[in-house]
């Protein structure tokens, strides 16, 4: 039996993501999924609506059935 994942270039947030602190967040999603780690993605209310911003992921945690991304805000390019 095979484990579902996905492969993610880009971060979705669809508005669920909490911030830890001035430039810290993160995010949960359901499933498995893998985001690279430590390096510059475009960050993104919905998958094709425009770019927020530029940020890194720090950290990547499965657990139930999720995956919960810590995550560096680098760059803000709209406030909406």
């Amino acid at each position: 039996m095979g484990m579902p994942i996905e492969f993610n270039t880009l971060i979705v947030t669809k508005g669920k993501e909490v911030r830890i602190d001035e430039n810290i967040f993160t995010l949960e999603k359901d499933g498995y999924r893998v985001y690279p780690m430590e390096i510059p993605m475009d960050v993104r209310k919905t998958k094709f609506g425009e770019k927020s911003g530029t940020a890194e992921v720090q950290k990547l945690q499965w657990e139930d059935g999720r995956t919960i991304i810590t995550y560096k805000l680098t760059s803000l390019h709209s406030v909406n």
